[in-house]
């Protein structure tokens, strides 16, 4: 499996508060760019796979939507995850 709970742990620890910040904005973008990368491979092998291409734009607009609330937020967290996770808008 992709995603198990060691590798979310380890997410959460290195861009949230800690091992057990789930909720923070950063976190839930660090989880969503990993799940986005994982879709993106395999969605380059299976082209015609469309369930999949629509979970992957889903979830692109999921962390758009927490971009965005980070940048009302406070723009220096924004400007943080965006170069540590290399999203470019």
């Amino acid at each position: 499996m992709y995603l198990d709970s060691e590798k979310k742990k380890e997410i959460f620890e290195k861009y949230g508060k800690g091992g057990t910040d789930t909720g923070s904005p950063e976190a839930q973008i660090a989880l969503f760019s990993y799940r986005i990368n994982h879709l993106t491979e395999h969605l380059k092998k299976n082209k015609k796979d469309y369930a999949t291409q629509r979970s992957l734009l889903k979830l692109v607009g999921k962390r758009r939507s927490l971009l965005n609330y980070l940048i009302k937020v406070d723009i220096f967290r924004y400007r943080n995850i965006i170069k540590e996770l290399g999203i470019r808008k």
